[in-house]
């Protein structure tokens, strides 16, 4: 059953009409200024990922994240990977507060393993900043449960507020997305960071190659990019703060979210959605709330024909 996300620009042009790349797609919280990727060498693209690229991306992502020693890291083709896999590594039942990324609900579910969903579930899930809302979770939600997982796909943009060091204590795993920061969800890459013993049993769960070889050396070269991570975080952050006052100079409230998406209160979001489309600028609604609108941040040539379709 499809699920509902960001993205599907392609049914918008198909109702709305125009060209795909008349579209401004802000339904997603990806970064519209992507990591210059450079030159990628002829070995990432003719041979089989080695060991040696594993194993340096592995090296990067440690340093970055500030990963403790005691933990591993297991990359995979992207964050959604992990998370279909991960009911395979924990016991019956699983709490995910709502609203939240509906894959983890959908996963649990498909496996038969979201039991009553009850806070009394042995997994917890919790998705820090969560999406939509962008609300940040105590580090005593870890606490008391067989398995925890802080999912902090949009925490490269405060790394101040990363859990990250909790991965050193038992039944604790970190989840990190590298698409959304980098602006390279393409390249489908993620990572899991947790005791040994729980990425043994994940890395069990992998097919062979599990990540490409120009990911491998993509990833390695952009997590030690510290000068990159920094300037777009200054960005980002400037970027968000011009939306806001955009959308609440239209009357929109602002509810949550982080730099990289924000989260309005609209009066009819399906009205807003209908709007925005108009002027071929494809927005995020969601199915549990009326008034509620998500957009990522336009690409530098992009403010112009959002502030005209407003």
């Amino acid at each position: 059953m499809a699920r509902d996300h960001g993205g599907g620009v392609d049914a918008a042009v198909a109702h709305w009409g125009g060209t795909r790349d008349g579209w401004l797609d802000l339904s997603t919280g990806i970064n519209p200024v992507p990591y210059p990727v450079g030159e990628i060498s002829a070995l990432a693209w003719n041979t089989l990922p080695d060991t040696g690229a594993m194993e340096r991306l592995i090296a990067a992502a440690r340093s970055f994240w500030n990963v403790p020693e005691d933990c591993a890291i297991l990359p995979a083709n992207g964050a959604s990977a992990l998370i279909s896999r991960l009911p395979d590594i924990t016991g019956r039942g699983a709490y995910i507060p709502a609203p939240t990324y509906n894959e983890y609900k959908a996963a649990f579910e498909g496996a038969d393993k979201l039991g009553d969903g009850s806070e009394a579930s042995g997994t917890h899930v919790y998705v820090h900043p969560n999406n939509p809302d962008g609300k940040l979770w105590p580090t005593a939600v870890t606490e008391g449960h067989a398995l925890t997982v802080i999912d902090e796909s949009f925490c490269d943009v405060c790394p101040e507020q990363s859990h990250v060091q909790l991965a050193s204590n038992d039944g604790v795993v970190v989840l990190k997305s590298f698409g959304k920061f980098w602006g390279l969800a393409g390249l489908r890459l993620g990572f899991m960071i947790a005791r040994p013993e729980l990425i043994a049993q994940m890395k069990t769960l992998q097919e062979p190659w599990s990540v490409n070889g120009p990911a491998l050396e993509i990833g390695a070269r952009a997590l030690t990019d510290h000068k990159w991570a920094n300037d777009t975080r200054a960005r980002l952050a400037q970027d968000a703060d011009r939306l806001d006052a955009l959308m609440t100079g239209k009357g929109a409230k602002v509810v949550g979210g982080t730099t990289l998406f924000r989260l309005y209160d609209v009066d009819d979001a399906a009205a807003w959605q209908d709007k925005l489309a108009s002027g071929h600028v494809w927005s995020r609604i969601f199915p549990y709330s009326k008034t509620w609108v998500r957009l990522g941040l336009p690409a530098p040539d992009g403010w112009r024909q959002l502030e005209a379709a407003l």
